[in-house]
């Protein structure tokens, strides 16, 4: 591994802290990245916290904002998710955040047939690139491995990237337990914009009935080959950040949240050695 590892913090991994404690708890662990959200209560963005306070914050520590989490379902357009990407783009440019993670729809009671998804995606990518080109900011695609997900697999997004001249302003996120959950062997590394990080470690859970609650900081008890997926990765070009994003409860309610992601990052750093 010739370059070091470069990790940020998504709020997800301490979504009760407060901003000024969540800084600095990147700054500790050495992260010098976070990505900020808007679904998550009684912090920014959703208290209200002013873009440019973010932006004064993360700058007096050297922490860099690499994302707002996220533009949802972004591949179902309409007027009301024009004006959600208008504000949250805004945002996010008044933030100083390199860009806004969009994620589509994952609804099992409103299933799309092939042709309903690919138009939709396409539809939205056109609409949008234009609003990211505007707010000088970097629109990363994030597909869902849940099987009732619209989009799933990375090679359907970049496709439509190309096919909507979109290379400029849209990038991959390459998430981890996505990635494993979708069943997909491909990786994009010169489209890849982000990494989000997670580990599963409960070997008897069905691989279809795995969500967003299973996932915990990567150990040595992981089952999504997050070691093997991050070297693929850095072997092939990628130089990026490694973001935590574990949404266990029993993560959100550890003591030592400072400790336990030291012991993971020790545990990659290892693996990767």
């Amino acid at each position: 591994m010739s370059q070091p590892l470069r990790f940020a913090l998504n709020r997800m991994v301490a979504p009760r802290l407060t901003l000024p404690a969540f800084i600095e708890l990147a700054v500790t662990l050495k992260a010098d990245a976070i990505e900020i959200r808007n679904d998550l209560a009684g912090v920014e963005i959703e208290d209200g916290t002013p873009p440019q306070q973010v932006r004064q914050l993360c700058a007096a520590h050297g922490i860099q904002v690499l994302s707002i989490n996220a533009l949802y379902p972004f591949d179902v357009w309409n007027d009301e998710r024009r004006a959600q990407a208008l504000k949250l783009a805004a945002y996010a440019r008044d933030c100083g955040a390199r860009g806004l993670v969009m994620c589509p729809l994952n609804d099992r009671a409103a299933p799309r047939g092939e042709a309903e998804r690919a138009a939709g995606l396409r539809t939205a990518l056109t609409q949008l690139a234009p609003i990211l080109r505007e707010h000088g900011i970097l629109g990363f695609i994030e597909p869902l491995g849940f099987e009732e997900c619209s989009l799933r697999r990375k090679r359907t997004a970049v496709e439509a990237i190309r096919a909507i001249g979109g290379l400029d302003v849209f990038r991959l996120v390459h998430d981890t337990f996505h990635h494993h959950l979708a069943g997909e062997q491909e990786f994009f590394p010169e489209l890849t914009g982000l990494v989000h990080i997670s580990g599963v470690e409960d070997r008897e859970a069905p691989l279809a009935s795995i969500r967003d609650g299973h996932r915990v900081l990567v150990g040595e008890g992981d089952i999504l080959g997050n070691a093997a997926q991050i070297e693929a990765l850095l072997a092939s070009g990628y130089s990026g950040h490694l973001s935590f994003e574990p949404f266990a409860d029993s993560v959100h309610g550890l003591a030592d949240i400072q400790r336990a992601i030291g012991a993971s990052i020790d545990h990659l750093k290892h693996a990767l050695a």
